[in-house]
C-alpha cells in the first residue's frame, strides 16, 4: 500500500508527460495503492522497483486505462486517462502507448515482420508502409535477415527484440514494460536491456519499467521503489 505523502517527481523538468496525483486503487476493502503521486518527464526512462503484491503492475494497468482508478487523477500527454470511457481508453492505448511484457505475446503463425506490423495494419495503415516500418525496426534491434522467421524459430532474446520492435512500431509517446526480461537468462537479459534503453532513447519515447531486478533498474534515469512505506526515490 502507498500513503498520501508519497509524491516523488523529477525536479527541474518541463511539463511532465505523465502526471499521477493522489491515485488510489482498491480490490474489495483492500487498498493496493493509496495517495500515489509521481511524474514522468517526456523521454525519460523510469524504473519502478518493488516486491510482488506491492501494486506495480496495477499501476501500469491504471496508466493504460485498463482498470478504473478509485481515487486521484492520471494524465498522459494532456489526456485525463481517469476520465476515459472504455472505447476512448482503447483509442488512447492504440495511439499513445506501447507495451513490453515478461511473456512476449507474439502471434505463433505470423513471422517476425508481420508480428511487428500487425498493430499498424489493424489500425488501417497502408500495408507497404507498415511492412517497411517493421523491417526498419527489426534491423534496428539486430534482426535484419530474420523477418520471415516464425516465433518458434527464434531464441528467447530474439523474441523479446521482436516484441520491443512491435511496441515501438506506432511511435508511442510512452512505453510500459512489465518485467520485460523476466523470462531471459542473465546474459540475454543484459543485452535486451541495453537494446531497450538504446531504442527508447533513439525514439524519444518515455519508458516506465516495472521490475524486481536492481540490475535491470540501472538503465533508468529515475528509480522509484513501491512498498509498504509508500513510494520513494531510490
Amino acid at each position: 500500500m502507498t500513503h498520501p505523502d508519497a509524491a516523488p517527481s523529477a525536479p527541474g523538468q518541463a511539463a511532465p508527460l505523465v502526471r499521477i496525483e493522489g491515485v488510489g486503487k482498491r480490490f474489495g476493502e483492500r487498498w493496493v495503492l493509496r495517495g500515489l503521486s509521481m511524474q514522468i518527464p517526456a523521454g525519460a526512462i523510469v524504473a519502478l522497483l518493488g516486491e510482488s503484491g506491492s501494486g506495480k503492475s496495477t499501476l501500469l494497468n491504471l496508466i493504460a486505462g485498463l482498470e478504473p482508478v478509485d481515487a486521484g487523477e492520471i494524465h498522459v500527454g494532456g489526456i485525463a486517462v481517469h476520465r476515459l470511457d472504455p472505447d476512448d481508453a482503447a483509442r488512447f492505448r492504440r495511439a499513445s502507448l506501447g507495451f513490453v511484457f515478461q511473456a512476449f505475446h507474439l502471434i505463433p503463425h505470423l513471422d517476425a515482420l508481420r508480428n511487428v506490423a500487425v498493430a499498424m495494419l489493424l489500425a488501417g495503415a497502408p500495408e507497404d508502409e507498415s511492412l517497411a516500418r517493421a523491417a526498419e525496426l527489426l534491423a534496428r534491434v539486430g534482426l535484419a535477415g530474420r523477418e520471415r522467421s516464425l516465433p518458434r524459430e527464434l531464441s528467447g532474446g530474439e523474441q523479446q527484440r521482436v516484441a520491443l520492435a512491435r511496441a515501438l512500431a506506432h511511435r508511442p509517446r510512452l512505453l510500459l514494460a512489465d518485467e520485460p526480461t523476466g523470462n531471459l537468462d542473465p546474459g540475454t537479459a543484459a543485452t535486451a536491456l541495453e537494446m531497450l534503453a538504446e531504442q527508447v532513447r533513439g525514439h524519444g519515447t518515455a519508458l516506465l519499467m516495472v521490475t524486481h531486478s536492481e540490475q535491470a533498474a540501472l538503465i533508468a534515469d529515475l528509480r522509484f521503489r513501491l512498498g509498504a512505506s509508500g513510494l520513494r526515490a531510490c
